[in-house]
Parts: structure tokens; sequence; C-alpha cells
């Protein structure tokens, strides 16, 4: 008979692992049922080991009390079986109890308390595997929601350019080509940036972000006009190089709002602190149109277009006053090619002097369309994706999250971390 030390004791442990059940599920924001279901194939597993045979172990889990109760269930045939785990044959079942019959079931209790610490550090591993793994899926399933989202984490490393990310339950990884070139890094600094791509690798779910994308300018526009967050203004395209220029359209459905002088604000308070979480990139905001002839002076504005001239349905030529030339081409032609992408049609420029000097044959080859480009085999870009983020293969191994965390050991927390150019 147990004595009231003994049944204080037993209920303190009883006590002690619902608190630890409990403590595991908060911490890990994890199901009830997956633990409780892990802690009976852990014990259940643990049973075998200690008794060195291959039988069905049952496990009941008193969540509320903490009492675990561990047992051996067999069911006796007659001469044949299927499952020699779970079955016993009647001769075999008589020789234990004369009583049994064909049917019957052979239930013998296990004591729990002797299996042993080799027993219960087995059933402990399999506990974390499973609540390990279930984590994974979840923050997998988690972030795929969550494609285009801006998130804020902690520069954590960098590896060869691609800088690691703490974003608290998870890492993440903004590749060199996802970043804006000007920036520089150093340990522990808050970093925003939006979400690219979510894939599932053997090492776990590797997060990928972007501050290059036009998805993270948006998202910027969002946090700091009012107006797009009630969805009052609308962007409909942004097109960037970035760190440099960037050129964004906004509609509104209210024709009382200027969406321009909304996304600009008071004294351009609205848009600077856009332009500062962007390196001072460049920021050109317009009103958008259906009529491409105004939204091209829109765009290449404040430089005064002269002239339009359509060049079949793929390339409009635009002559535009020789003092605005240089304005309207931009730097390196970045100016023009950014107007072409928002514009969705080439822009071809030249300025109204340069025009008029060119003969009738150089004329009409530039209001000549050009043939239709030949088609080119389509190619896996995702694999193409796969390779430069090292995900998998031997291309670029260093990006593997896990491989940086592991290289990263031993970094001085002073050292300026900044993308090799």
């Amino acid at each position: 008979m147990a004595t009231k030390r003994q049944i204080a004791h037993e209920t303190q442990k009883g006590l002690d692992i619902a608190a630890a059940l409990g403590a595991v599920t908060k911490e890990k924001n994890i199901n009830i049922d997956l633990v409780l279901d892990s802690l009976r194939d852990a014990i259940a597993m643990a049973a075998r080991k200690y008794i060195d045979k291959d039988i069905n172990v049952e496990v009941d889990v008193d969540r509320e009390k903490g009492v675990i109760k561990a047992y051996t269930l067999q069911r006796v045939v007659l001469d044949q079986v299927t499952d020699p785990a779970s079955e016993l044959i009647l001769d075999d079942a008589q020789d234990i109890d004369p009583t049994l019959e064909v049917g019957d079931e052979i239930v013998e209790e296990l004591d729990v308390n002797v299996f042993g610490r080799s027993a219960i550090q087995t059933a402990k591993q399999i506990i974390i595997q499973r609540v390990r793994e279930h984590e994974r899926e979840k923050i997998f399933a988690d972030f795929s929601d969550r494609i285009g989202e801006l998130v804020t984490g902690t520069v954590q490393q960098i590896e060869k350019g691609n800088l690691l990310i703490n974003l608290g339950r998870t890492e993440a990884i903004i590749p060199f080509r996802e970043q804006i070139r000007k920036e520089r890094y150093r340990q522990g600094d808050p970093i925003r940036a939006c979400i690219l791509d979510v894939r599932n690798n053997v090492k776990g779910p590797q997060v990928i972000l972007s501050r290059a994308c036009p998805e993270f300018v948006e998202r910027l526009f969002e946090i700091e006009v009012p107006e797009i967050f009630e969805r009052i203004v609308r962007v409909i395209k942004v097109v960037r190089a970035p760190g440099y220029r960037a050129k964004v359209a906004v509609t509104t459905s209210d024709s009382r709002i200027d969406p321009v002088g909304a996304c600009v604000g008071m004294r351009g308070n609205r848009v600077q602190a856009i332009v500062r979480e962007l390196s001072n990139e460049r920021m050109d905001i317009v009103h958008w149109t259906e009529d491409q002839n105004l939204l091209i002076r829109r765009i290449l504005a404040p430089a005064e277009v002269r002239k339009m001239i359509p060049v079949g349905d793929a390339k409009i030529v635009v002559i535009i006053s020789d003092e605005d030339l240089a304005i309207a081409i931009g730097r390196e032609g970045q100016n023009v090619r950014l107007s072409s992408k928002l514009a969705g049609i080439e822009l071809d420029i030249y300025g109204e002097e340069e025009f008029s000097e060119f003969t009738d044959e150089q004329q009409e080859e530039i209001l000549t369309a050009p043939p239709p480009p030949e088609e080119e085999p389509e190619t896996d870009d995702a694999e193409d994706d796969e390779d430069d983020l090292g995900v998998e293969g031997e291309a670029a191994p260093e990006t593997e999250l896990a491989d940086i965390v592991e290289n990263a050991v031993g970094q001085d927390a002073d050292e300026e971390l900044s993308p090799k150019e």
C-alpha cells in the first residue's frame, strides 16, 4: 500500500509533467494534440526498447493530472498470426492464462518509472524531432501566405554578399541581387524587406527577402500614405533601378483627391520618408491614365514632349525639345528605360533638332516597325534561381542558411558588414 509520501511524490510528478506539456505548447505555439501524440509514440517506443520485444504497446496520457500509463495489448487468435506485435496464438495465450479464448485481449500494465534513463532519453529525442518538424511545417505555411508582405528583422550575418536576417521565428536571406547596392550593413542593424519567396528545403524552410523588388516600394507607400492603405488611392505600377530611381503610377476613384499630392504629402514629408528608407532613391510619382499619349507626357515630365509617332504596336518615337533631351534620357539612359517599362511600350527618344537633321532614309528607318523577335527556348527560371541561391545542388552552397550560420560563429559584432561590389 502506498504511503502518503509516495502518493504526494507521484502527485507532484504528475503536476510537473502537466506543466511541462503546457509549457511546450505555449513556447512552440503548437497544438497540444501533437505533443500528446508524440509523447504516446515516444513512450511506446521506449517501452519496446526496454522490454526488448516487438510488441504492441498502448499509452494513455492524462493531460490534466499528468499521469502516464503504458501497457501491452495483444489479441488472442486461433492459429494464424498476421501481426506478431498485436496477436498471440491460443496455445501460447493459454500458457499465460488457461481461461483465455479466441478474441480475448491480453493486457499487461508496464511501470513507466523502470524504463531506464536511455529509454526516456529516446522518448525525449522523438518529441523534440516531432516538434521541430511541426515548427518547420508551420513556418513554411505561415510565410508562404505572406509573400509580398513587408517584414522587419535584424542583420545577423553576411556570407559572400548574401545577408542572413533574423526574423525571430526563423531566419531569412537577402541575396546580393535583391539588395540596394549602395547600402552598407552592420551586425544587429534593423532592416525592412519584402517577402519574395519561400522554399521548403531539406534543412528547413528558406525565406527569401528583397529590398530591390517593386513590391517593396509599394508596401512602403502603404505605410506612409493613409489613402493608399485605405484603398482610396491605388498604386497601379512600380518600376525601379534600385537605389537610383523609381517611377510609381498612382490613381484614385475619388475625383476630389489628388493622388500624386497624397503620396508626396505636406512639404514632401511622406515621400521623403520612403526615399530615406531606399537610400535616397529618386522617386517620380505619376498620375496614371488610360490615355497612352497623356501618360507618356506625364512620365517624361518635366521634359517637354513636342511630338509622338507610333511605330507599330511595340514602339513610340518621342520628339523632345532639345533643352530637355538630357532630362528625358536620364543618366546612362536610366530614365527612358524606366519610362518605357512604366508605359508598357518602348520609347525611342530624339531631340527636335537632332531628328530634323536626319535624312529621309534615316527617318524612315527609325519609323519602320522592327520584325517580331524570335522565340527563345524556355528555361526553368526556378532552377536557375535555386542554383543562384544555393538551394539545391552544388552551384552555390554558400547561401544555405545552416551553412551561413555555421560559418558565422565567432564574427566580431562590431565588424562592418557590407556587400562586396
